[in-house]
């Protein structure tokens, strides 16, 4: 199971962009903490606690806990909009909601390939090409997949991995349903993909050199009954 984070906070006493300047300053990132039928508050993070969330890729739509003081217990939310600073690409702000598991929400599943020494396809030199990285579902608030493992076991050249192989756990369905959708191909190489264009060609150089062996024909043949005419 994956380790669930959990963030310490304080209530802020500014809000707007003055306040959350100040918390800054001070070492915090401010955010805001909303939903659950409850009013948002303005609060600050610890500084080192979010960065570190955000460099492991945790502060995306993952169930997380956090700590308020003077409130009982530690609630379950999720990060839901984090802005990051443009140049330096650390978190300046981040929001998040309150959940409980009747809570469902719209979010990207990473997808992950396995097998892949069991493709035949990959053996021979073929390429992988993933056509969607994650995936979109509506799942219950705490219980988010952490990945999707899709496996090419079998899979050669031009064959496909679509939405129907992914196993959905129990509550979480796909937020595309009128198709099943391609998530990634395995493509020829390219050596391969030269030839067979290079056979390509040659068959329609062949088939324009016909073409154009029939106009000459039919051409002769015109002129001849123009002669016997004349």
């Amino acid at each position: 199971m994956a380790e669930t984070d959990i963030f310490y906070c304080e209530a802020r006493a500014r809000t707007g962009t003055g306040g959350a300047r100040a918390a800054r300053r001070e070492g915090w990132i401010p955010g805001v903490l909303y939903g659950g039928g409850e009013e948002p508050i303005a609060i600050k993070l610890k500084k080192n606690e979010i960065e570190k969330a955000y460099h492991l890729g945790r502060l995306k739509s993952r169930l997380a806990k956090i700590d308020v003081p003077g409130e009982d217990g530690q609630q379950p939310v999720i990060p839901r909009d984090v802005q990051i600073h443009p140049v330096k690409g650390f978190p300046l702000h981040v929001d998040f909601m309150r959940v409980d598991g009747k809570t469902r929400i719209d979010v990207e599943v990473q997808v992950r390939f396995i097998n892949e020494e069991e493709s035949p396809g990959l053996k021979k030199g073929g390429v992988l090409n993933v056509v969607r990285h994650a995936i979109d579902v509506y799942a219950p608030a705490t219980a988010i997949p952490e990945v999707f493992e899709l496996d090419v076991t079998g899979l050669a050249v031009g064959d496909a991995v679509h939405a129907s192989a992914i196993s959905l756990p129990n509550g979480v369905t796909l937020v595309i349903t009128d198709r099943d959708f391609t998530i990634a191909t395995i493509a020829a190489p390219s050596a391969m993909r030269s030839a067979d264009e290079e056979a390509e060609e040659a068959e329609a150089a062949e088939g324009e050199e016909g073409e154009e062996a029939g106009e000459g024909e039919e051409t002769a043949e015109a002129e001849g009954d123009k002669d016997k005419k004349e």
